[in-house]
């Protein structure tokens, strides 16, 4: 699925009384209808809009505490007259510059569909953008119920965790090359990032895999037969996410053990050159120690023995840097 662009929101103007501007806590709460069907899409709710919900709709006072709450696990909860539905999705936040969980309340009825995003989540701000501004998109979805408008939203939601993990592979692609280029050192750090990125994805999807098969079975009070097929797709596309969670994870922990691999063979290599220098000046500091001796040796006090010893540790020395050489150790 393509990136989806940034809608501009036109919120819905409060209705004048008097002549005079609507008061600063008028609720904001855009709404879309069709056919005796209303999508109402209240964003970042606060004290106002919370107010207005509880006035309008009588939902158990459970459901508004969980509303309120803002830091729900995802789940179906069943009522008589309608479906109360928390799920998360992965979106970027800029300020810490990481993924965090938007979380998403859903009311559905027979005839209102109510989304409560506690972020602006993309998906959710482009699909009712569509359905405000072309009639001919508002017919496509109204018509076919609650459930169907339904099923798009949170299928769009869903695809639009594509992208983001595509991104992510590309990164690793980055990384695998990047490793193999000479930078290990320089990676580690975006290794740790990528790793802390599938763990905040994981830790988002994981818990919504049980409340899938929950929403298929709810669903049909507010789906046709025909339709039923739709909610497969969405468990489908969650499956897949999954998948390719589970083979990112494979991936940055084989890339991160390649790359302690890869240091570790540097910091041996460098070990081994250290270690074959002074292999061959050890037995030239012998050779110095013997000559340096505060007694008499062959040669003391002779210009010619100093060039022969000298010469001597010259070829020593040559000799073993060929020999080191020639071992591979060099």
């Amino acid at each position: 699925m393509p990136n989806l662009p940034k809608p501009r929101l036109r919120r819905s103007a409060p209705a004048r009384v008097d002549g005079l501007s609507p008061a600063p806590s008028e609720p904001q709460v855009e709404q879309v209808e069709l056919g005796g069907l209303r999508w109402i899409n209240i964003e970042q709710p606060g004290a106002a809009e919370l107010a207005w919900l509880e006035e309008h709709f009588d939902f158990h006072p459970l459901a508004h505490e969980d509303v309120r709450s803002r830091n729900q696990r995802p789940k179906t909860d069943e009522y008589d007259d309608y479906l109360f539905i928390v799920l998360n999705f992965p979106v970027f936040d800029k300020h810490v510059g990481r993924l965090n969980a938007a979380e998403l309340d859903v009311f559905v009825g027979p005839d209102f569909l109510i989304t409560i995003p506690n972020v602006p989540l993309q998906p959710v701000e482009y699909l009712f953008e569509r359905c405000r501004a072309s009639e001919e998109i508002r017919e496509q979805l109204f018509s076919r119920g609650a459930g169907y408008l339904l099923y798009r939203i949170v299928d769009d939601s869903f695809d639009y965790c594509f992208p983001m993990l595509r991104k992510m592979g590309h990164k690793l692609d980055d990384i695998e090359g990047d490793v193999f280029e000479g930078r290990s050192q320089e990676v580690v750090r975006d290794i740790s990032n990528v790793k802390q990125e599938i763990i905040n994805f994981r830790k988002i999807i994981r818990p919504q895999r049980s409340v899938l098969p929950d929403l298929e079975r709810t669903k049909a009070r507010y789906l046709s037969g025909d339709l039923d097929i739709y909610f497969d797709d969405i468990r489908d596309a969650s499956e897949r996410i999954w998948d390719m969670l589970e083979n990112y994870k494979e991936v940055v922990e084989a890339l991160e053990d390649t790359n302690e691999s890869v240091l570790s063979h540097r910091v041996n290599d460098s070990l081994r050159v250290l270690t074959a220098i002074s292999a061959i000046l050890l037995p030239l500091t012998f050779v110095a120690s013997i000559w340096g001796m505060n007694v008499g040796v062959p040669g003391e006090g002779d210009l010619a023995g100093f060039f022969v010893v000298l010469g001597s540790m010259f070829g020593l020395f040559v000799a073993m840097l060929l020999y080191f050489r020639r071992r591979g150790w060099l």
